[in-house]
C-alpha cells in the first residue's frame, strides 16, 4: 500500500503575479506550505486556515510575539501533525491522510495564499468469500461542505478514461443532506449488499462473491484513494481425493443470470488459474483457447487438472501433500475479478 499526495500550489506573491507547483508525497510523509518569506518583519501577522469555513489551525502575531498552532480543532484531525516556521511562518503538515486533502488559506497582513492538497492513495484489502469487508474513509466524522462518492472500475486499468469505465455506488452530499446507494448499479450484483455509514462515509459490502472483487475509488473533496479488493476462500482435502476451486462465479444465480454473466465471460474475459505465481491453467475467449499447464514445477499436476470451461472452476485429482498451497483465479476483462484458495492437504 502508498499514498501520493498531488500538491498543487496557488501562490500570490506580493507583487500580485500567480505561481503554481505540483509535489509528490508518499504516506506518512510531509508537506510544506510555504510562506515564501525568509523571515518575518515586527508587523506581520500571519494565519493558517483549512476547509471552505476558514477554520484557523495557525497563527503569528509578531506584534505581539504569539506562535499558536490550533491542532485540536475539527476533532483533532491535525493533532500532532502541525509545524509553525517560526521564522517564515510556512506550515508543514506531517503523516498525510484523506482527512488533510482540501484548501489551505494564508493571509500575510492582507495579502492571501491559496494551496490545494490533492491526496491520492492505494490499498490492498482483502476478504473471504461470503464475508463482508468495509472500506473505510479515514473520517471520524463528515464535515458540512463534504462530498463522498465511491465508484466501481469496470476495469482492471484505473488510467482509462474515467466516465468509460466506473459506476457510482454511493454518494454523500453533506451540505444538501443527500446520502444514497444504487446497489442496482452494475446489473444489480450489490443488490441488497451496500450499508453507508452516514456519519464517516464508509462503504460495507456484506456476502462478498467473486464478482465483488476488483478497483473501487472514495472520492472525497480533493482526495482520490483506490481500494483494490480481493477475496479468497479456505479449502481442505484428504490426500488421494479431489478437490475443486469453485470459480464463485455462478452462485445464487437464475437460469437468465447465469447465461447473461456467462456470455460476457466467455466473449470478454481471459481467465487465468496460478499456483502461487505459476500458470497451471488458462482460458482466453478472445481466440476460443483454453489451456492446461500440468507439466510445470517438474511435471507435479501432470494429467491431474481438469479445467471447467463453463464454470471456469479447476478441479485437481489424486491430491498429494505438494498441492497445499495458495491457487489464485484473475479474470481479466470487462467483468474482472480475482480470488485466491487457500488449499490444505491432510494426511489419511
Amino acid at each position: 500500500m502508498f499514498w501520493i499526495v498531488l500538491f498543487f500550489l496557488c501562490f500570490w506573491r506580493l507583487d500580485g503575479t500567480f505561481g503554481y507547483e505540483e509535489k509528490l508525497v508518499t504516506e506518512g510523509d510531509s508537506v510544506t506550505l510555504n510562506s515564501g518569506l525568509t523571515e518575518m518583519k515586527n508587523d506581520y501577522r500571519i494565519q493558517w486556515s483549512f476547509g471552505n469555513k476558514n477554520i484557523v489551525i495557525a497563527e503569528i502575531n509578531k506584534r505581539t510575539d504569539r506562535f499558536t498552532v490550533c491542532d485540536d480543532v475539527l476533532d483533532g484531525r491535525f493533532r500532532d501533525r502541525l509545524k509553525l516556521d517560526n521564522q517564515t511562518g510556512s506550515l508543514t503538515i506531517t503523516n498525510i491522510t484523506t482527512e488533510h486533502a482540501g484548501r489551505y488559506e494564508l493571509q500575510i497582513n492582507n495579502v492571501r495564499k491559496s494551496f490545494d492538497i490533492i491526496i491520492y492513495g492505494e490499498k490492498n484489502v482483502s476478504v473471504k468469500i461470503g464475508d463482508s469487508v468495509t472500506l473505510n474513509t479515514g473520517l471520524t466524522e463528515i464535515m458540512d461542505n463534504d462530498r463522498i462518492d465511491w465508484i466501481k472500475w469496470k476495469k482492471d486499468d484505473v488510467n482509462t478514461n474515467y466516465g468509460d469505465v466506473n459506476d457510482v455506488l454511493a454518494h454523500i452530499i453533506k451540505h444538501y443532506n443527500i446520502i444514497t446507494v444504487f446497489d442496482d448499479a452494475l446489473d444489480g450484483r450489490f443488490r441488497d449488499r451496500l450499508k453507508l455509514n452516514k456519519q464517516t462515509g464508509s462503504l460495507t459490502i456484506t456476502n462478498i462473491t467473486a464478482e465483488h472483487t476488483g478497483v473501487y475509488q472514495l472520492k472525497i473533496n480533493n482526495a482520490r484513494v483506490d481500494f483494490l479488493l480481493t477475496a479468497y476462500d479456505e479449502i481442505s482435502v484428504m490426500e488421494g481425493d479431489s478437490v475443486t476451486l469453485n470459480s464463485h462465479f455462478i452462485e445464487m444465480m437464475d437460469d437468465d443470470e447465469f447465461w447473461r454473466i456467462r456470455s460476457k465471460v466467455l466473449t470478454d474475459n481471459q481467465i487465468e488459474w496460478r499456483f502461487f505465481k505459476t500458470l497451471i491453467a488458462k482460458i482466453n475467449r478472445r481466440v476460443n483457447t483454453s489451456t492446461v499447464y500440468d507439466d510445470v514445477l517438474d511435471g507435479r499436476f501432470r494429467d491431474r487438472l481438469n479445467l471447467d470451461n463453463q464454470t471456469l472452476s479447476l478441479t485437481i485429482t489424486n491430491t498429494t501433500t505438494e498441492d497445499a498451497g495458495d491457487y489464485k483465479l484473475k479474470i481479466t476483462g470487462t467483468k474482472p475479478s480475482s480470488i485466491t484458495f487457500e488449499v490444505s492437504v491432510y494426511s489419511k
